[in-house]
This record gives C-alpha cells, sequence and structure tokens, in this order.
C-alpha cells in the first residue's frame, strides 16, 4: 500500500486560489522588480555535465530519499556513482 506523498518543495503544484492570488511581474514593487531582473542567470554546469532521464523506482526509494529534504535527487546520484564503484559492470 502506497503512503501518501510528502510535499516537496523542489516539486508542488499550485491551487486555483493560489494561481489567482499571484500578482503578475509588472505589479511587483519597483525595487521588487529590480532586484529579480539583476539576479546572475545560472551559470555554466561544469563537467561533466548530468543528462537529464526518466527513471521508474520503487516508491519505497523515492519516499525515502525526498525524506531527507532538498537535494534528495543528488543523493540518489551519489547512491549509485557509490554501487558503480562497488560492483563491476560487464
Amino acid at each position: 500500500m502506497h503512503s501518501k506523498p510528502k510535499i516537496d518543495q523542489e516539486d508542488f503544484e499550485w491551487t486555483a486560489a493560489e494561481l489567482k492570488a499571484a500578482k503578475k511581474f509588472a505589479d511587483l514593487p519597483k525595487s521588487l522588480q529590480t532586484k529579480l531582473a539583476s539576479r546572475k542567470p545560472r551559470g555554466a554546469q561544469v563537467s561533466p555535465t548530468k543528462i537529464s532521464t526518466t527513471i521508474r523506482l520503487s516508491s519505497e526509494v523515492i519516499d525515502s530519499f525526498k525524506a531527507t529534504g532538498a537535494g534528495w535527487q543528488t543523493r540518489i546520484d551519489l547512491a549509485l556513482k557509490e554501487w558503480l564503484k562497488e560492483h563491476e559492470l560487464a
């Protein structure tokens, strides 16, 4: 039986009420618009670059890693890298 997934700050959906209450960028105070517009864009990834993929994992694995908080996907990547160090692939 699957437990109800925990809300993750990295993976959420806005409710209809939240969407309706959201403000447009132009409606924000000018000082906040300036601050947000001046943020530096994300830099180029350092080699090796990660590859986006889709993978199906058990709910137990996902729930356990998500329960550790932000960065859970990186921890899955690290766990798989550790497995690779310990196992020789054919």
